[in-house]
């Protein structure tokens, strides 16, 4: 078979979506060789700019270096240039900086915004299809705010600080809905007060979120509502203006920023190829993607440069889906044409819709038959993602993805709530502080229930358990005594074992009981310090002058310590309890009765106060709360600026 070269021109989802498949078929075929040309040496994950725009990711998030996809990919090479020109006559393929002939050919170059020829949108506008606009907004956004913080005029400070998106579409809905997330951070970070940020919504039609069903799209509208977004529909825009915009009823909204995602055309790059054109300066193709009049030239149209009635008078949305799905059947007809074979016609299948509304809302209509809403939609949406990087053959990015949607974001941007995004992955210890609660509290536990039955309540505090009374303390209240048979805990409880004595091994018990834990079962355990401090019994006299007051702390040190045990399993105040652990072993030590093989509730102690609780723990709202209503207490809200009103 003679050498076929198969060039791929646009490294969108279509045409990494075709590139990925033809490589995988033609892995043993020396004969095929397949060149992918874009301009940039990246994929860009289009449907996740917005998480750019306003900052919930790092740029380098949606950023996919070719390389990294197609690494194990001998048979397809790679060029970072810019298409000039199609010869179809010699079936070349013209760049800035060369040429490449092509037996088969696909072109993917995407689409661009359209905006409809509205006066103002390229000069005064922002619009948000390439990941250099995602950048711009988003330097744009934290430039204005921190310029409209220090303006004293309370007109342009509300013109400055006013963010207007105009379309409802996907794009339009989410990136309003970060804008909604972004808020409060855009407030703090500028010491304004986050009402003072306002986000409205333009729709030139009566309805918004349009592919949706109308019951979803309304889930979305008033959850909007809900976060002060200003829904405007029935309002065509019809001019830009660097500080507002004109309605077509004549009335204006004053804002320096409109991010215009109204609507989307062919890219004008392929404008010159002589291919035939369609409404949105898309190129016809018919039900294999071929260019319409090109059939024989083996050219195809793919992604949302392509135009393709499947229905009268309905081409094929400019949505993921359908790019993924028209790459897939360029690269099928191509691979038949080759190896031979039959090649299935363009078929849409579009499982469902999905929007977000910020990071942890959306709406999904899946298989036009389930209906999901906030946490679950959003769960759906990240599955849905997970699996383009698993058709793609990605698990380096896949691993990417997860770590800056659930673990490297800021402001509990995620769908966890921010439970998973601490920077010093405390969720890991969420185990260790649930584990060591439960001992904390079986131990302390143990001393109500004695020799009783855990689960019959009637037997409790009755014999066997430490609150017996007199008996807990068979010894005559003497200190001496006391500092005594701490020191000798040991020979105590040899005397015990051999002894009738049951005195003496209920005071070995004693000691190990009133100061929290018992020992592991096994060797004769050694003790921290074998003879207390005669400073530390000179304290423990005064704290317990007499046998009442010793009964007292006795009785109640075993709820606090359930008490301690309950805070840190439920992640309640876990470094002020973490650090009560300390100090309660320290003096467990002292007294003579903690022994080495528990001494590992210190270091534990120590990493648990490291904000574990705020993983799946109170403390993710308890601690936060406390911070704001102490400061503001204490030093009131801070202003932009002092002086003004």
């Amino acid at each position: 078979m003679a050498k076929q070269n198969i060039v791929v021109v646009g490294a969108g989802y279509a045409g990494v979506s075709a590139t990925k498949f033809m490589a995988k078929k033609f892995k043993k075929n020396d004969d095929v060789s397949i060149t992918l040309i874009d301009r940039h040496s990246y994929h860009t994950m289009m449907t996740e700019l917005h998480e750019v725009a306003a900052a919930r990711v790092e740029p380098n998030a949606i950023q996919y270096d070719l390389q990294r996809l197609f690494c194990r990919k001998k048979n397809v090479q790679l060029v970072t240039d810019t298409v000039t020109n199609i010869d179809k006559d010699t079936k070349t393929v013209q760049t800035k900086n060369g040429q490449y002939p092509f037996d088969h050919l696909i072109i993917g170059m995407g689409g661009e915004p359209n905006d409809f020829g509205t006066p103002g949108v390229k000069e005064n506008g922002f619009t948000l299809w390439s990941f250099e606009d995602a950048l711009r907004i988003r330097e744009h956004i934290e430039k204005t705010v921190a310029k409209a913080a220090l303006e004293p005029d309370a007109k342009l400070r509300k013109a400055m600080l006013t963010f207007v998106v105009c379309g409802s579409g996907f794009t339009g809905i989410e990136m309003i809905g970060e804008l909604v997330d972004c808020k409060e951070r855009l407030a703090k970070d500028n010491k304004l007060d986050p009402s003072e940020i306002n986000l409205k919504v333009v729709e030139a039609l009566p309805t918004i979120l349009n592919m949706l069903k109308r019951s979803d799209a309304a889930k979305a509208e008033r959850y909007m509502k809900k976060k002060n977004v200003d829904i405007m529909i029935n309002s065509p825009i019809v001019e830009v203006s660097p500080d507002h915009i004109k309605l077509k009823d004549g009335s204006t909204v004053a804002t320096h920023t409109l991010i215009w995602t109204a609507g989307v055309k062919g890219t004008s790059d392929a404008a010159d190829f002589g291919l035939e054109t369609a409404r949105g300066n898309r190129l016809v193709a018919n039900e294999y993607m071929q260019a319409k009049g090109y059939e024989d030239k083996n050219i195809y149209i793919v992604g949302d440069l392509v135009y393709y009635e499947e229905f009268s008078n309905t081409p094929t949305p400019q949505i993921v889906q359908a790019a993924e799905q028209t790459g897939h059947t360029a690269a099928t007809h191509i691979i038949s044409s080759i190896n031979g074979g039959q090649s299935p016609k363009f078929k849409g299948n579009y499982q469902g819709f999905m929007v977000s509304v910020g990071a942890k809302w959306g709406v999904a209509n899946l298989f036009d038959k389930i209906h999901l809403s906030g946490f679950l939609a959003m769960i759906m949406k990240h599955i849905v993602n997970l699996k383009y990087f698993f058709d793609i053959r990605t698990g380096y990015y896949m691993f990417q993805y997860i770590m800056h949607e659930f673990f490297r974001v800021k402001d509990d941007r995620n769908v966890a709530r921010g439970h998973t995004s601490r920077n010093s992955n405390v969720l890991w210890s969420v185990p260790l502080r649930v584990f060591y609660g439960l001992v904390w509290f079986l131990e302390a536990f143990k001393k109500i229930v004695g020799d009783g039955k855990w689960f019959t309540p009637s037997t409790w505090f009755g014999e066997g358990s430490w609150f017996e009374g007199d008996s807990v303390f068979p010894w005559t209240w003497d200190y001496q005594s006391a500092a005594d048979a701490a020191s000798g805990a040991s020979e105590a409880a040899d005397a015990a074992s051999g002894a009738s004595d049951a005195g003496a091994d209920a005071a070995v018990e004693a000691g190990n009981t009133i100061f929290g834990l018992s020992y592991a079962y096994g060797e004769e355990p050694m003790a921290v310090i074998e003879n207390s401090p005669e400073w530390f019994m000179n304290i423990m006299k005064t704290i317990m002058p007499n046998m009442e007051v010793a009964m007292f702390f006795q009785k109640m040190m075993v709820f606090v310590e359930i008490g301690i045990a309950l805070c840190l399993m439920a992640g309640l105040f876990t470094w002020l309890f973490s650090g009560a652990t300390i100090i309660l072993v320290a003096t467990f030590c002292l007294s003579g009765m903690f022994y080495w093989v528990n001494i590992w509730f210190i270091p534990v102690a120590f990493a648990l106060m490291n904000g574990s609780g705020r993983a799946l723990g109170l403390d993710h709202w308890v601690i936060p709360w406390l911070q704001r209503t102490l400061g503001k207490w204490r030093y009131g809200s801070p202003k932009s600026l002092y002086g003004q009103k």
